[in-house]
């Protein structure tokens, strides 16, 4: 086994240069999600129109993440490798002309279907206000769930044919149709319901791009598409059993936070005029008005830091698990998910951190512009604060997760997943009355913690026993260098009070930021916190293992 390693280091060092292309993709998508959204909350504040859009794209947003961060290639590029490998490529062509063909007429008769659902509720029972502008949005927005779930399975096709770039610029390319909306399509109408579902017809254009630029680079690797594809049945079902549990697993955290915001639509007061005031009984509300649009961009802020490091790390720690697995070798990987699992804990803990102490001048410094207001701004920090506690266990869920897939066990993790679902439905309803809608973001943090302690601990039973003396000396050094880099932002903060002014906005958002950064990497290196420096090592390691 010793001859082996060194190919094994080799291969995950050439996997480098890609997982380069993507994270600098998803910066920079992220960036551009955050100006996306400055524009939003300028454009509408937080209210009835912006928390009806929030909800109605959780349903095509959902479909998403399920169908493109993990599931889809999870299930789909193992079969297609391997029909690719052994079969040749036309009997790999014809595998994923049966997957889209199929997916595309699931997709379209959903889509018909919630469409017809949506115009007869419409047709026969008059609802007005809120509860219009969201069925009207939804119906809007339904297309798009064709086109992005589509994009997502000829992406997973590029990525089983070693191509990256293009499928990781698909969110840029929607973020700028999203931009072009909000400050040229937009202020070209009148009112805010005619704005937002401009914004909406603008975001379904942005699917039509996303596919339609994934072709030309499809064909150019010789993809076609074979009509007579029945033959290739079989492996669609194939792979349709083996999505659906990690489907459901992975996406527990989408679907608490999905309940979250409907839980806060349907409990938010609604915005009525004055003269209708007086026969509403604003008692039945616990939720004021906008909580559903603050807790999306809650949400938003801390799939910052999980995109960009959560995702990439599972991208790269995947395949070296699924080599181990395939070899036999549950040593190596138990190791190399500990070392997973330190990193995250030396990176996601003070991000964790930051996110709950800088919740307030961020939201002020991105947010806080036009129609949104500093009322909106603090209930939004409540909400950053709330889900930011638990980044830290987002990322850790991630590479668990894909420690179970690499070792074959996917139940164990839908199991889990669906008892964690109903504690985040009973903790919403618990924390809603007494704390609001930070009640809602506090419900899933808490949710994904502990479902990070269930699943760790079933681990063990597959794969053996981590190095929990290692594990422990990581929380210990991450912990203090957080605590330390915590009271310094504190300090800074209290030096730097904002104001009005932009720049001052900028100072008390970049001085604490920068400077707790340096604090805790400088305390990183003091402890000996190897974790954070491991993955930029993985070409010198190539380098080694050569000579």
């Amino acid at each position: 086994m010793i001859p082996a390693r060194p190919q094994a280091a080799t291969r995950r060092a050439e996997f480098f240069p890609g997982l380069r292309i993507v994270s600098l993709l998803t910066l920079l998508s992220r960036l551009l999600g955050l100006v996306r959204d400055m524009g939003m909350a300028a454009l509408f504040g937080n209210g009835a129109v912006l928390d009806a859009f929030t909800v109605a794209f959780r349903v095509p947003n959902l479909a998403r993440r399920l169908f493109g961060e993990g599931a889809l290639t999870t299930a789909f590029i193992p079969v297609f490798v391997r029909e690719l490998e052994q079969a040749g490529r036309e009997s790999a062509w014809k595998l994923a002309s049966a997957v889209l063909t199929v997916l595309s007429m699931g997709l379209c008769g959903f889509v018909l279907l919630g469409e017809l659902l949506l115009w007869s509720h419409s047709f026969f029972i008059e609802t007005g206000g809120e509860a219009e502008l969201l069925i009207g949005l939804i119906a809007a927005l339904f297309p798009y769930l064709i086109l992005i779930c589509l994009a997502a399975q000829m992406s997973a096709v590029l990525h089983a044919l070693g191509h990256f770039s293009i499928p990781a610029l698909l969110p840029v390319l929607l973020n700028i149709i999203w931009m072009i909306g909000i400050w040229c399509v937009a202020p070209r109408f009148s009112s805010s319901w005619a704005q937002i579902h401009a914004i909406s017809a603008c975001i379904v254009a942005g699917g039509v791009l996303q596919l339609v630029s994934l072709l030309p680079i499809a064909f150019r690797l010789g993809f076609r598409y074979v009509p007579n594809w029945t033959s290739a049945w079989p492996k669609v079902l194939e792979i349709a059993k083996a999505m659906l549990p990690v489907l459901v697993a992975l996406s527990v955290t989408q679907l608490n936070t999905l309940a979250d915001s409907l839980m806060a639509w349907f409990f938010s007061e609604p915005e009525i005029r004055a003269a209708q005031l007086a026969h509403v009984d604003n008692g039945a509300y616990w939720l004021a008005s906008g909580t559903a649009a603050a807790l999306y961009f809650g949400q938003r802020m801390y799939q910052f830091p999980l995109g960009i490091f959560g995702v990439a790390l599972g991208t790269v720690l995947f395949p070296v698990l699924s080599r181990h697995a395939e070899r036999g070798r549950l040593d190596l990987l138990c190791d190399d998910l500990g070392l997973g699992l330190r990193l995250v804990i030396s990176v996601g803990l003070p991000a964790s951190a930051g996110l709950v102490l800088l919740a307030e001048p961020i939201t002020d410094l991105l947010f806080r512009h036009g129609a949104f207001d500093a009322n909106d701004a603090r209930q939004t920090a409540g909400m950053i604060a709330a889900y930011g506690s638990g980044v830290w266990a987002y990322c850790a869920l991630l590479i668990v997760h894909r420690g179970y897939y690499a070792a074959g066990d996917r139940q164990t993790p839908l199991r889990v997943g669906l008892w964690i679902v109903l504690l985040n439905l009973a903790l919403n309803f618990a924390l809603l009355r007494p704390l609001g809608g930070r009640g809602l973001a506090m419900a899933t943090a808490v949710s994904a913690m502990l479902q990070v302690v269930v699943v760790l601990w079933l681990l063990q039973r597959r794969i053996g026993l981590f190095d929990w003396q290692q594990l422990a000396t990581t929380v210990m050094r991450a912990g203090v260098a957080t605590v330390v880099m915590s009271l310094v932002c504190l300090w800074l903060l209290g030096q730097l009070e904002s104001d009005e002014r932009l720049s001052q906005r900028l100072l008390a958002v970049f001085v604490p930021l920068t400077v707790s950064m340096a604090v805790y990497f400088l305390l990183a290196r003091m402890f000996g916190m190897q974790e954070l420096w491991q993955l930029f090592r993985a070409e010198r390691n190539r380098e080694d293992s050569e000579i």
